[in-house]
């Protein structure tokens, strides 16, 4: 148990816990199957597999997938959904690196030729 917890955390505490087969986690985001392969054969989300071969999604997975969803109900090609989900991604990464930066005092220094 962590320090101040009260209750034992369990895999379904994990976001990333592949908790869900492919049929309920269709269900949960209003789709289809063939729409979550779909994001598997471009690259956005690679769900775990079970012993016997089947899909199964964490909850991280699939905040990713109704983000796409909600991209293509925009009218948004899916290609082009994944690969703003992925910039998307990439730049809330790049400003939590700056921050991170910032607030230690690292501030990147420019380089300058004499």
């Amino acid at each position: 148990m962590p320090p101040g917890s009260s209750r034992a955390v369990t895999p379904l505490d994990d976001d990333d816990y592949p908790a869900y087969t492919m049929g309920r986690a269709a269900d949960m985001l209003g789709t289809t199957p063939a729409f979550l392969r779909a994001l598997g054969e471009h690259r956005l989300i690679t769900p775990l597999r079970s012993e016997g071969g089947h899909r199964r999604y964490s909850r991280y997975q699939l905040r990713i997938a109704a983000r796409a969803r909600e991209l293509v109900d925009q009218g948004t090609p899916i290609e082009a959904a994944c690969r703003i989900i992925v910039l998307e991604d990439q730049l809330e990464e790049a400003q939590r690196i700056n921050e991170q930066m910032r607030t230690q005092g690292s501030e990147p220094q420019s380089k300058t030729s004499a």
